[in-house]
């Protein structure tokens, strides 16, 4: 009996989801939006509220009320109110990064933050959440008429306020969360075109920046598309743009690859060889190169442009997208092994991630498995860990808040 088609083992998850949904609760701002928690689930009222932070949020929740879990529509309703006010820009469209009390004080505007907009609409929407629709045909117009490239076939990374200048940098981090929106996308509207783009994107990050590079995924890019791998040397613990290359993309390109795959599948599309393939030699390159490499469990954060680990702290987010690479990848092939791996990775988070005192997980481990706050302070994000809980019990295709909607949990 596998742990993916234990019955026994679904109703754990199932807890934990509750649990993780009982600790976000605190994350509500009364003034709109969610903030910050802290390593005891306190919310960091100082802190701006941040875009990002809303939507992954508002998502969960919408997903909790699709759960059927009393109080998380509310909640999804509550995000949804802060991107129709406080985080929208009347003047020039789009959402503020971040507000404070008098105002936004970040007014860039981000494709990554952008993306989760459109994650967390679509999800709502799907939840049948007031407004929901609405916000998610604003955000899907802000995206195509600003970050979508056509020639590229990518998002660029950022602009300003106005739209008017445009950051040099690109970067495939806002690229593979414009791939998990764009499908969400796909399966709320209906409109297919959203999946040809996702499917764009997954095609030249995956298939060729990442095979041709050793599935070493270069993740940071000039204006033309040009790799400048040694961008942030200097700075190679950065948060969201890191030196090197990034184990956790890794195994999370690995998984949408196979979700794309299955929504092509769906349309009746053939689909290539390649995202099979490409998703199992993305997954074993990380484990090989990333997990348990330095003496202790545990996946790195970063290596090098030859495999070397770089910043060796150990995220919650890396092992959370490692379990559903596993869980999608024994979905599509069958495979044992696979199945081996997630039993691995749960029995490490229940050792030394899953904090059942303070709640939550903790969001960074050190080489020696204590709690580090190299990288991330607090228990700001569910996202990485409600997910971690429904993608073993859900279809790859339609997505997760889509699928809930349809009845498909097991």
């Amino acid at each position: 009996m596998t742990w993916l088609a234990s019955a026994a083992h679904h109703r754990w998850l199932e807890a934990e989801t509750d649990r993780l949904l009982g600790f976000g609760r605190a994350a509500r701002v009364p003034a709109g939006g969610f903030g910050w928690l802290d390593e005891h689930g306190a919310l960091e009222a100082d802190r701006p509220t941040e875009l990002w932070i809303t939507c992954r949020m508002t998502y969960v929740f919408a997903l909790g009320a699709l759960l059927g879990r009393p109080g998380c529509g509310a909640l999804a309703d509550h995000g949804l109110a802060a991107l129709a006010g406080r985080f929208r820009d009347t003047e020039h469209g789009g959402w503020f990064a971040a507000v404070g009390p008098d105002g936004p004080t970040e007014v860039d505007k981000g494709a990554y933050p952008h993306a989760f907009v459109i994650l967390a609409t679509a999800s709502a929407a799907a939840a049948g959440r007031p407004g929901a629709r609405a916000l998610l045909d604003e955000a899907l117009d802000v995206s195509l008429g600003h970050f979508w490239d056509e020639d590229a076939g990518m998002v660029v990374e950022s602009w300003d306020r106005t739209f008017t200048t445009t950051e040099d940098y690109r970067g495939v981090n806002a690229n593979m969360h414009t791939v998990e929106a764009y499908l969400a996308a796909a399966d709320v509207t209906g409109d297919a075109a959203w999946l040809h783009r996702a499917a764009r994107i997954t095609e030249r990050v995956v298939h060729e920046l990442a095979r041709g590079n050793a599935w070493r995924i270069p993740e940071h890019f000039d204006a033309e598309w040009r790799p400048l791998l040694e961008y942030n040397a200097d700075a190679p613990a950065h948060p969201f743009r890191p030196y090197g290359a990034t184990i956790g993309h890794w195994l999370e390109w690995a998984r949408l690859a196979l979700h794309v795959r299955a929504a092509l599948q769906a349309t009746g599309a053939d689909v290539p060889a390649w995202m099979v393939e490409d998703a199992v030699g993305l997954f074993d390159a990380a484990v090989a190169q990333g997990w348990d490499v330095d003496g202790a469990p545990g996946f790195v954060y970063t290596v090098d442009w030859s495999g070397r680990p770089v910043v060796r702290e150990r995220m919650h987010w890396v092992l959370c997208e490692a379990l559903g690479a596993a869980a999608a990848l024994f979905a599509v092939t069958g495979d044992g092994r696979f199945d081996v791996w997630y039993r691995t990775w749960w029995d490490y988070a229940a050792e030394h991630l899953i904090d059942l005192d303070g709640g939550s997980w903790w969001h960074e481990l050190g080489t020696d498995n204590e709690v580090s706050r190299t990288v991330w302070a607090g228990k700001a994000d569910l996202y990485h860990t409600v997910q971690a809980t429904l993608i073993p019990r859900l279809p790859l295709a339609p997505v997760l808040a889509p699928g809930l909607a349809r009845g498909l949990l097991a």
